[in-house]
């Protein structure tokens, strides 16, 4: 109640200036003492979500600590819009009353808040309860509307409804009330209808911009963002004090990063040139299968992947060396072998893999996965990102699940990246944001419930101990190189127990599908991502010198967001609209919750391609990984080679338990075949 009320006094302050020459300050004077009285009406007239879709949105698990939980005050009103409300429930709690006697329009106006007769589709009661305290502060008068005309803010507001559809928004679904025309004097009543209803059409616009128009929940339990929606007094507050500057501001509810943006003009450019986005599709290649082809090898299929590419015949000569030959797999053709690639979702290392050779004969197929991107897939990646925070932080981490890569980006640049494994489609990696607070060097790992009856029952227990945690029985291993977590974990609190850390499996980073975990993701080269995100004192050197002295933990100055998310169309750096699998099966959901599609897709698959051998690049020297300041490195596609394997390490003595809450606890129970590896 403490929030709503919050909101309410905000929303006073907000309006105060602005409606104080057409209120009268008579008006703001009851206003301010209607929102000052300990009313039970004010209080059921607070913008709070129902506990349903506290908890459909905001699930705790077992032993979760419930202060590291988002606010539930501020979780959003969702709606599922795959069974979209036809009409507005019926507003449940009394309408605020007025102080003192109104005019007829404001009668008009409290008559229509009562009557409890829709609005607009999808406007929830407690939306609609909001409103009421948005006009009890304006003395129930109108605040768009002006004689018989909308005023300049409606009008600009009105422009950014009807162009909904530029960010993949559906403008039927916030409806324009008409006013009389011919010079027509409107009565009350239809000045009151109007009002409201071009209200409640601004509302449920700024709710959609923000992620609020689909019920997560029923996508996946596993998706969890903070949306943390504006409630709606105060969306209709910081609009009505705006002038012509409301549509802009009613704009900015969408999302402005750059990755947003890019999608949006793709979407425009689509709707605009969709004949010469066909008519430019690339054609097939039908290529013999043979060795892969790296830099510097000579094949027979060089010359048709030059003319494929419309690159020169031959390398050209320089005073050092003579022209190359036209069967040389030479720089130019790897990087357009590499470009290919990660337009079709492909590993881009520039070589020609069994899997490019299958992606260049599916080129021109109607069956081949999408190049362009049609609207349905760019609109419901559009939507993916409303999903994040406003804003991602000048300092991030950003992990792609689909893509199986990490990014980190230190005052709004990519600093580094490197490649992660994510969870299996059984135990998916849950879609949230957090804040990483802690990294732990010579982690234990204690056996999860949903695998410990598993390893009781195959006898695989050897090196670990049996411990008394939190009063029940325990398997506790110690820190080592065989070790489940690796030698570090980074700890961010979510409800989910899940986190980033090393592993001893390293040879599973060379797959180029790697959804094998439990739920966790797992960091190939973590000293060097440690390096990347916590104090400059702690190097990856220094970091390597604690291997095998026990556990240690290390806090961040500054919590770092980390944002988990989950896009299967995306722009890339290079400007190049890239596509990818869908791992757990989210595109199909999504797109049949927003209206898109009648059914749910298939899950796209990519030909297997070989394991690769990952090689052997010697560390950063001490000297440089200590200089002042640290230089940006180069964006790499391959990091570099596993952490050394070390072959005394001390045993871990200390059983108590890690700050963060042990993994697993919401995923299934594992399947009865014993895995090879538990994590």
């Amino acid at each position: 109640m403490r929030a709503s009320s919050n909101a309410s006094r905000t929303a006073a302050a907000v309006l105060a200036m602005a409606l104080a020459s057409s209120v009268g300050m008579t008006t703001l004077a009851r206003a301010q003492s209607t929102l000052a009285q300990p009313s039970s009406t004010i209080r059921s007239a607070a913008v709070e979500p129902s506990a349903t879709v506290k908890a459909a949105t905001s699930p705790a698990a077992p032993g979760d600590d419930l202060s590291t939980l988002p606010p539930t005050s501020d979780a959003p009103p969702q709606s599922d819009f795959k069974e979209p409300a036809k009409e507005e429930q019926p507003v449940t709690a009394a309408p605020v009353a007025p102080t003192q006697a109104l005019d007829a329009q404001g009668e008009a106006i409290l008559a229509r808040l009562k009557d409890g007769k829709p609005l607009v589709a999808r406007l929830t009661p407690k939306e609609r309860e909001a409103m009421q305290v948005f006009y009890t502060i304006a003395d129930y008068r109108p605040v768009w509307i002006s004689g018989s005309a909308f005023t300049p803010a409606a009008q600009s507001l009105i422009t950014r409804l009807r162009a909904a559809a530029d960010d993949g928004l559906s403008p039927s679904a916030y409806p324009i009330p008409s006013l009389a025309g011919d010079g027509r004097t409107m009565s009350p009543a239809e000045i009151a209808d109007a009002e409201l209803k071009l209200s409640a059409a601004i509302v449920l616009y700024a709710r959609d911009a923000r992620g609020g128009r689909v019920n997560l929940a029923a996508i996946s339990k596993l998706i969890t963002p903070d949306l943390n929606i504006t409630p709606a007094d105060l969306v209709l507050g910081q609009l009505a004090v705006s002038d012509t500057e409301a549509g802009d501001r009613l704009q900015a509810y969408n999302p402005n990063q750059e990755g947003y943006l890019a999608l949006k003009q793709r979407l425009a450019t689509l709707r605009g040139v969709d004949t010469t986005a066909t008519a430019s599709a690339p054609k097939a290649l039908r290529l013999p299968v043979g060795p892969v082809l790296k830099i510097g090898m000579s094949d027979p299929r060089v010359p048709l992947l030059r003319d494929h590419f419309s690159l020169p015949a031959r390398s050209a000569g320089t005073l050092d060396a003579a022209p190359g030959e036209p069967d040389t797999y030479d720089k130019a053709v790897s990087d357009a072998v590499a470009a290919f690639q990660r337009s079709h979702g492909l590993p881009d290392n520039g070589n020609l893999t069994r899997s490019t050779i299958v992606a260049l004969a599916l080129a021109d197929a109607p069956s081949s996965a999408p190049r362009s991107g049609d609207e349905a897939e760019l609109i419901s990646n559009m939507e993916r990102w409303r999903w994040l925070p406003r804003e991602l932080g000048s300092d991030y981490v950003l992990v792609n699940v689909p893509e199986y890569r990490l990014r980190v980006y230190r005052g709004g640049v990519m600093r580094d990246e490197t490649r992660v494994i994510v969870g299996k489609t059984d135990s998916p990696t849950p879609i949230f944001s957090g804040a990483m607070e802690t990294a732990v060097v010579n982690p234990s790992w204690y056996v999860p419930p949903s695998i410990l009856k598993q390893m009781l029952a195959s006898g695989r227990t050897n090196g670990f101990e049996v411990v008394n945690r939190h009063g029940q029985i325990s398997l506790r291993q110690p820190p080592g190189e065989k070790n489940a977590l690796g030698f570090i974990k980074f700890l961010f609190p979510n409800q989910h127990a899940v986190y980033l850390h090393d592993t001893p499996n390293r040879s599973l980073f060379s797959a180029s599908k790697r959804a094998f975990s439990h739920g966790c993701v797992r960091v190939d080269d973590p000293f060097r991502f440690a390096d990347a995100v916590l104090p400059d004192a702690w190097t990856e050197a220094s970091l390597r010198k604690l291997i095998g002295k026990g556990e240690r933990s290390i806090k961040l100055p500054h919590k770092l967001p980390v944002h988990i998310a989950y896009f299967t169309a995306f722009v890339d750096d290079a400007g190049v609209y890239r596509t990818l699998p869908d791992l757990y099966g989210y595109d199909a959901r999504i797109k049949e919750a927003l209206g898109l599609s009648t059914r749910p897709g298939a899950m796209v698959s990519v030909p297997k391609e070989p394991a690769r051998r990952m090689a052997n690049v010697p560390s950063v020297p001490a000297a440089q990984a200590n200089a002042q300041p640290r230089p940006v490195r180069p964006r790499r596609e391959a990091m570099r080679a596993p952490v050394e394997q070390h072959s005394t390490v001390q045993r871990q003595r200390r059983a108590a338990p890690a700050a963060q809450g042990e993994p697993d606890l919401w995923t299934p129970a594992p399947p009865p075949a014993a895995p090879r590896f538990w994590w």
